[in-house]
């Protein structure tokens, strides 16, 4: 299967599925003498890991995370760093009954169409399981980038469903199982999530991102634009079916003078496109909105067809996310450190000596 591998000089190649032995990575163009140990990955691990509060999946699964090499006294060598963690608590016999189906909204059947085989085990391939290895590879370029540039990469939930979330604290966001930016409504988040998991049917959500301090000119003019290679990137992420850089699709509704980020020697006075302009960071924060659909393994009968072509109905039962997007932060944290650091490469590899002719504002 071809399509396991992203980025240009910061490549991240995956491999495993969700009830095989383990989940690899490879993480390629990390440039040498970085300190970096298994407790940098794993801070970022625990923060996906399944079973972590009711309103998720209850799969057990400690993603303890293996070292297999780039590192040499503590440090990158800067070859490859290849990385593992194994898996710990499938339950296989809860896809029995799906394995000859193909539910609803789900990778199944365009496994099946494209490969004529699949592994119905949990989704194999196609199971979310193997954000373990994005978060990871982001985790590496969380570090590099904030080491060597100050970049700060945080997220949030903006929306839980129907519930939007306004953001009031960073501090809260890690105060909760919600990644929710404001702990006062916690409380209803969860009751919503109760009669959700209750009614055995499923829901969407909105995550934020931003990425702080970024500094101007990562990314590319045409081909290899920033923004174009972040929604990419986040469109890659299971379940996410729409991605917003700065104003998104608010700007439709928006006129030019209202829209355009007026500039003065202090600065820009707003944010609308999101840091990028032209493909090119502004030195502004960069700003991006995924949306994830409801997740497709529900416990309620739905309409389907079998592998011979006949009309079935499909309930899934099993350990499985009401909602992807609450696990999501981390996720799209770690894509989008992937995504500036393997354009701060680049930069720096065509334009490390460029001294620009005008001070950055």
């Amino acid at each position: 299967m071809s399509g396991n591998s992203f980025g240009t000089l910061y490549c991240v190649t995956s491999f495993g599925e969700s009830h095989g032995p383990a989940y690899g990575g490879v993480v390629d163009g990390c440039p040498p003498g970085m300190a970096l140990t298994v407790a940098d990955l794993q801070k970022e691990l625990d923060r996906r890991k399944p079973g972590s509060s009711r309103h998720v999946t209850q799969r057990r699964e400690s993603d303890t995370v293996e070292i297999l090499s780039g590192i040499f006294e503590g440090k990158t060598t800067g070859t490859a760093i290849g990385f593992l963690i194994r898996n710990e608590d499938q339950r296989s016999k809860d896809y029995s009954a799906i394995a000859e189906k193909f539910r609803p909204g789900h990778a199944d059947y365009t496994y099946w169409q494209k490969y004529g085989i699949r592994d119905p085990r949990g989704g194999g391939r196609a199971s979310a399981r193997e954000t373990v290895i994005r978060v990871a590879a982001g985790a590496i370029a969380k570090k590099w980038l904030q080491e060597r540039y100050g970049v700060r990469i945080r997220g949030y939930l903006a929306q839980l469903g129907p519930l939007e979330i306004k953001f009031k604290a960073w501090q809260d966001v890690q105060a909760n199982p919600f990644f929710a930016p404001d702990n006062s409504r916690i409380e209803e988040l969860e009751k919503f999530m109760d009669q959700l998991r209750e009614s055995g049917d499923s829901c969407g959500a909105r995550v934020n991102v931003i990425a702080e301090k970024v500094p101007v000119g990562w990314g590319e003019p045409v081909y290899g634009r920033l923004d174009a290679d972040i929604a990419g990137a986040m469109m890659s992420i299971n379940a996410v079916k729409g991605v917003e850089i700065g104003a998104g699709f608010s700007s439709i509704t928006q006129k030019g003078s209202e829209h355009g980020d007026e500039m003065t020697p202090a600065g820009f006075l707003s944010n609308n496109n999101g840091g990028v302009l032209g493909g090119i960071s502004t030195g502004q924060d960069v700003m991006v909105s995924i949306a994830l659909k409801p997740t497709s393994s529900i416990r309620l009968p739905r309409r389907t067809i079998d592998a011979q072509g006949r009309a079935a109905t499909v309930a899934t039962t099993g350990r499985h996310d009401p909602c992807v997007g609450i696990r999501a932060t981390p996720i799209a944290e770690g894509m989008l450190a992937c995504v500036l650091m393997d354009h701060a490469l680049r930069h720096r590899a065509q334009c490390g000596d460029v001294t620009p002719p005008t001070k950055p504002i």
